[in-house]
């Protein structure tokens, strides 16, 4: 089997193009991918299957390390648009590409420098926030019997917000992890832990669900800057400093699309007899 090594903002993927022939990886194949001592080693694997739709162009799958299918993947997608320039399978400066749940537009701006229509934020799912909770700030989660106060939103996959002080201090792991597990996100949710410098730059440190802290995540950098901006605590457009590099996040408020943009790379091609 062909795939690519790829990542975004050290956020790292095994890539393989589907389109032409049907691959099923089960969730211990894609254990033993992942693992980065004895397999390829990734945070997420990535699938380019043929669209579905008249509609689309392509069709994207996600699967963390653990082998779960996910919703979504910000870097991800970067990773996913290269790979097609790359391959030669779009010329397209545009394309759309269906999701597991919404579809989204990758647009290519330079060579690695890639704009990704994260569709509007949603601050009601799992019916455990709403507009008012963003608004005021008030969700709380009960945590080793105390309440954190958070936020919680959907770009696509579900993600809990929490401003802090210093990201350098925060306990993203010991946090990160209680959160994830708690029974009232049933299928875990992605923690970021956001600090503020001005209304303009955030850094961000986050824990993905089934994975652990990442060097970078592209729909925490949406979701968080999504939180700030629905505040009034940031502008309409932020930079967002992570572990492995920084984002550009565009988003005018309710009722309109939301925007990414950053690099992607091309590390590598190989094969893996499975």
């Amino acid at each position: 089997m062909n795939f690519s090594k790829m990542h975004g903002l050290k956020n790292d993927f095994m890539v393989i193009n589907c389109i032409k022939k049907n691959v099923f990886l089960t969730s211990h194949i894609i254990k033993k991918l992942s693992n980065r001592y004895t397999g390829i080693g990734f945070d997420q694997l990535l699938l380019v299957e043929k669209s579905n739709s008249l509609l689309t162009d392509f069709h994207y799958r996600i699967f963390n390390a653990n082998g779960n299918e996910v919703e979504q993947c910000g870097n991800g997608a970067r990773c996913f648009g290269l790979f097609l320039l790359l391959k030669g399978l779009t010329n397209k400066k545009k394309i759309l590409i269906s999701t597991k749940k919404k579809p989204l537009t990758i647009e290519f701006l330079t060579e690695n420098m890639i704009k990704v229509n994260m569709n509007e934020p949603d601050f009601k799912f799992y019916n455990l926030s709403s507009l008012q909770n963003v608004l005021d700030n008030n969700f709380s989660i009960k945590l080793m019997n105390e309440n954190l106060i958070c936020n919680l939103v959907s770009i696509g996959n579900p993600h809990c917000i929490i401003k802090v002080q210093s990201v350098k201090n925060a306990p993203v792991n010991i946090i990160g992890d209680s959160i994830e597990k708690n029974p009232i996100f049933p299928e875990g949710v992605n923690v970021s832990f956001m600090e503020i410098l001005n209304k303009k730059h955030i850094k961000l440190r986050v824990y993905e669900r089934n994975v652990g802290e990442t060097k970078a995540c592209g729909s925490a950098a949406c979701a968080a800057v999504a939180v700030g901006i629905a505040q009034k605590l940031l502008s309409d457009t932020v930079h967002v400093e992570l572990l492995g590099g920084k984002l550009i996040i565009i988003w005018k408020g309710f009722g309109t699309p939301l925007y990414m943009v950053g690099p992607a790379k091309h590390v590598y091609d190989g094969y893996i007899y499975i």
